[in-house]
Parts: structure tokens; sequence; C-alpha cells
């Protein structure tokens, strides 16, 4: 029987990520919010290994729903990573055809509204939870997704629409969702996002965007992968920290590098590789201790969807640059103690001289 593709159902999920601390002590936020210690966490439909969960899992706080100007009501939820980075989860529920969706994307990708209500609810969720808060930041980097979640469709005889047919028969649509445009894209725009896509059975899909992503799946199977497309943009928002913060770090030690290494500047030049070495070994812990936060061992299919999401939300290429930048200031620093050293030779070796020429004065006074 033909597939039904017309009526959809489904969850579209606003996810709004700030990086608001050095890191969060999850266990006194807890107390704190009076909340219990998560399961683990995500829980797949698919068999996997017990290992591929977070391993902190974060903490989540329900929210009162957000209501828009037009009477929308958002179901909201706040999530606390141990990094410092918190998301807010906004849900809005539909039912409706495919230009209705197409609709709904378009005018709430980058809402100013909605991100407004967002950020006033992540500010008073966070004066609550502040004693649990290391380092405060004093401006927010911010970062949005935008996840469709759809339901399983059924065929006239009662089986579900495949991946493939959903994609044969509503792939145009599907691309202007995930693009958030009411107009038709050109042929080569909807083929590359079309090919950002990845099934694990007949009957679920994935589709991934640089800002937004459909999953075709029942609520529980969406879940998983709807928390690694959170995750990936979670390590993005910290790794554009990272970046910018290395930037001015490198900026400043080219600055002291222009003020001359003579020998006197030597001497400063060490104090600047002590902070700079400091920072540089700080950046490489968090970075561990974020790449660590969740494993994939010997689940490849999860593995290659936050492949995926890492790759098209930009988490590869911030790394990418962290990591050179980190290898910059491993550099810099044995420049500047080198620098040091020479300095720190040259004068014991002035002192050794002078030492000398004070003994030989004094040999040369006892026999005249």
């Amino acid at each position: 029987m033909p597939a039904s593709t017309d009526r959809l159902s489904g969850t579209f999920w606003l996810l709004f990520l700030y990086d608001v601390c050095e890191a969060i002590r999850l266990e006194e936020l807890r107390a704190i919010l009076g909340v219990q210690p998560a399961g683990r966490e995500p829980s797949f439909r698919r068999p996997t290994p017990e290992y591929v969960r977070f391993e902190k899992p974060p903490v989540v706080e329900y929210l009162e729903p957000l209501r828009l100007e037009s009477g929308e009501r958002l179901q909201a939820q706040m999530h606390y990573y141990e990094y410092g980075v918190v998301s807010i989860e906004l849900q809005l529920p539909f039912e409706f055809d495919w230009r209705e969706l197409m609709r709904l994307s378009s005018r709430s990708i980058a809402a100013p509204e909605i991100e407004k209500q967002a950020a006033d609810s992540v500010r008073r969720s966070l004066a609550r939870a502040r004693p649990a808060l290391v380092k405060p930041y004093t401006d927010w980097l911010t970062e949005d997704y935008y996840i469709i979640q759809l339901r399983p469709m059924m065929k006239g005889d009662g089986s579900p629409v495949t991946a493939a047919e959903l994609i044969a028969e509503r792939g145009e649509e599907i691309a202007q969702v995930v693009r958030g445009e009411e107009k038709r894209l050109a042929d080569d725009e909807r083929t590359e996002i079309l090919q950002t896509r990845r099934s694990y059975y007949p009957d679920d899909l994935v589709v991934i965007g640089w800002t937004a992503a459909l999953v075709y799946d029942t609520p529980e199977g969406a879940l998983p992968v709807m928390q690694l497309l959170e995750y990936a943009n979670s390590q993005l928002i910290e790794f554009r920290y990272y970046d910018e913060m290395l930037t001015r770090l490198l900026a400043g030690v080219y600055r002291s590098l222009e003020k001359g290494t003579g020998a006197l500047a030597r001497w400063r030049l060490a104090r600047e590789a002590g902070r700079l070495n400091t920072i540089r070994l700080d950046v490489r812990e968090l970075t561990e201790r974020m790449d660590n936060s969740i494993k994939f061992l010997s689940d490849m299919y999860s593995a290659r969807v936050y492949r995926l999401a890492a790759g098209k939300v930009g988490v590869t290429d911030y790394r990418r640059l962290v990591d050179e930048k980190l290898h910059t200031a491993g550099d810099l620093y044995q420049f500047m103690m080198d620098q040091f050293q020479q300095g720190r030779a040259f004068v014991l070796e002035l002192m050794v001289v002078v030492i000398l020429v004070i003994e030989l004065v004094f040999l040369f006074e006892g026999k005249m």
C-alpha cells in the first residue's frame, strides 16, 4: 500500500545553551534543587553496551511553561552540565501538515521573543543555583539548536512508513524544515542536506543540519539522538569559549614579546611563561574531562551520529582551532623559557666574571 505522509504529529524542540561558569558542582546542585540523581543516560532504543552512557548525567530541573504572545505554551526544562554549560529545552507539540511544519520551523528558528524568554528563565534558575556554580562568568556565550521529532506514520495496511519511503516522498519538505525555509531549495542544497542522514532500523531516520535536525522515530527512540545533538552543541559552546580565551591569551603574549627580550625583560617573560603554561594545562584538563563525559565504546551507530552532528554544528572545526592554539601556546612557552634560561645563564656567567675580577683585585692589592 502507498505510504501516507500528509498528516504529521510530533514535537518541535528548541534548545538554548549558555556557557555560564567554569564548572558546576552537580551533587551540591541536586541538594539545592531537591532532585534525585539521574539514572543511566541516554536510554537507548537499540541494544547497546552498559557503558554507553554519560559519565555524569546533567542535572534536570523542570520549569514553568513559557507562554508566547501567540498564546502557545512551551514546556521547559533545564539541563546543567558539569563543565559549566546549561541548556534550556522548550517543547512545542504539533499536529498538522508539511506546509504548517515548514512555517513553524521558519518562524521559530532564531525567534527573538523565544530567545529572550529563554534567557530570562535561565537567569532566574541560575540565581537559585548560584552556590553550585564555580567561577560564574559575567558574559555568556550562547548557542541555539532546533530538533523536529516526527512520530512514525502508518500505511493503509498498518505497517510503518520507512525512512526510505519518507525521503522519497518528502525529501524536499524535510530539507526545507531542517533549513528553516518556506521557499523551495535548489537541488544541490537539498541533496547536500539529505546526505547528512542516518538510520539504524528501516523505520527510523535522523537528518542533521548545522542549526536544526529532523528525527523520525517514537519519542522514546528519538530521545537518545536528541541528547547526543544537545551534547554536541554543549561541546561546541565550550570549544568556542576556549578558542576565544586562547586568542586573548596569545595576543597578550605577543604583546609581551614585542616589548623585547633583553636581559631584564627575560625575567618578566618567565612569569608570563608560567601563567601561559598554567592556563594551557587547565584547558587541556577541561577538554579531556569534557571528552570523557560520555562514552561510545562499541556503539558504532551512536558514535557515527555524534561525529556527524559534531561536524555539522562546528565542534570539529573549533576543536581543531583550540588544538592548534594549544600547540602554539606550547611552542611559545618553550621559547620564553629558553629566553629566560639564556638570560639566567648570562647573569650567572657575569656574576662569576665579577667575582673573579674582585678576587684578582684583592690578589694584586696584597702583593703591592
